[in-house]
């Protein structure tokens, strides 16, 4: 089981959320505090779909962005 620690901060316009694995299977994820509320919802949704699939022990960005998003508009 993973944990997931969440933090609204201010990013750059642009930028929706970054995540940082953790060492014991958890994950901060940070999500852009100027962001509408349903766009903050679909920035976590997004990054937690990332922790969910692996993504961060594959090597391939592009391909892991193109499957998230693939992911996202099957919702």
């Amino acid at each position: 089981m993973s944990d997931y620690y969440v933090y609204m901060v201010p990013f750059p316009d642009g930028i929706h959320e970054a995540v940082t694995p953790g060492y014991e299977n958890d994950y901060t994820i940070y999500i852009n505090e100027n962001l509408p509320d349903e766009e903050k919802l679909k920035a976590y949704r997004h990054a937690l779909n990332h922790c969910i699939n692996g993504d961060f022990e594959r090597e391939d960005v592009q391909e892991i962005e193109a499957r998230a998003h693939m992911k996202e508009g099957t919702e």
